[in-house]
């Protein structure tokens, strides 16, 4: 791997900064990958880098899918992960806007990249060293990880976003957590340790989706994941027709419920648990027990298939 780093000095949010989804064990709901298709899709970018999936993917496990293209004929899309840049060749060099006496900030989106794909199946040290070396060379500063879990919370109350880092300075620029979990951990953590170590502070945050509607994508919390990073990185996201989807979908599940008395029941006992919650203080570290609950049990089940929204089964949050 490369062994250079960006340069010091340089605040976790004013810096080049990567964001990053993947489908399957990380993302319920669709939540992490939906809020960086959405961020592909407003800001302006351009491919960087199709990281080979020859290499990576377990085709039984991840199998392509047939589709058809806009012109009609018949394709093959295979599981990948690719990494997105500026367009525009906007954004100003760091050392040009210091002898210029610019403040380089993260309201630039040129200074947003993404990385989204499938979370590979194998040779996942080998992976980690071909992200990060282009991470390195396109001087991404930052890392913001994006994950989302199935929980027991109700649909109609504002998602949780459960923000942490294992850098001591982000957190105190930022005001965050350290998280204290330990057991099984997905390709986010193995590449969040291998950026630490090169010296890329990095920052995850995790969204709560409701476990009984997990069969479904979750606009609601992909916006809530949105929300959460246009205020930790400060890029104004244009947000599309996430709102009114997110809308529609509380709006849906509200009808479903109306139709049936046990749902009905077991949504209120989860209101009144949440709304019992209410410090801010107490609220942090009940997300926190939630997302380390979670995470313990998913050690012991196998991920759902890639770009599902869950799986026929309880997925064991």
């Amino acid at each position: 791997m490369a062994q250079s780093t960006p340069a010091q000095n340089k605040e976790f949010l004013t810096g080049r900064l990567l964001v990053v989804a993947f489908e399957g064990w990380n993302d319920a709901g669709e939540a992490a990958t939906g809020a960086v298709r959405l961020l592909k899709e407003q800001l302006d970018m351009a491919e960087i880098i199709d990281i080979d999936s020859e290499d990576f993917f377990d085709y039984q496990f991840n199998r392509p899918t047939s589709e058809f293209d806009d012109d009609g004929q018949r394709i093959l899309v295979w599981p990948n992960a690719t990494m997105h840049g500026p367009a525009a060749a906007t954004a100003v060099p760091e050392q040009l806007a210091t002898d210029a006496g610019l403040a380089v900030t993260s309201s630039n989106t040129s200074n947003v990249y993404l990385l989204i794909g499938t979370e590979p199946s194998r040779n996942w040290k080998r992976f980690t060293n071909e992200v990060l070396n282009v991470a390195v060379d396109a001087g991404v500063s930052g890392i913001v990880f994006l994950g989302a879990m199935l929980a027991d919370v109700p649909h109609t109350r504002p998602i949780s976003i459960y923000s942490t880092s294992e850098n001591a300075e982000v957190r105190s620029e930022l005001d965050i957590e350290r998280s204290t979990y330990e057991g099984p951990v997905g390709i986010l953590s193995v590449l969040a340790d291998s950026a630490e170590q090169l010296g890329i502070p990095t920052i995850s945050l995790w969204a709560s989706v409701p476990h009984y509607v997990h069969n479904a994508p979750s606009p609601k919390a992909t916006l809530a994941l949105v929300d959460r990073l246009e205020e930790l990185i400060d890029v104004v996201i244009p947000r599309g027709d996430l709102v009114e989807e997110a809308t529609a979908w509380e709006t849906g599940i509200d009808a479903l419920a109306g139709e049936d008395e046990e749902m009905a029941s077991y949504i209120q006992q989860l209101e009144q648990a949440r709304d019992t919650v209410d410090s801010p203080e107490a609220s942090g570290e009940a997300i926190a027990q939630e997302f380390e609950r979670y995470l313990r049990k998913r050690g012991d089940g196998a991920p759902p298939a890639p770009g599902s929204a869950g799986p026929a089964e309880p997925w064991r949050p």
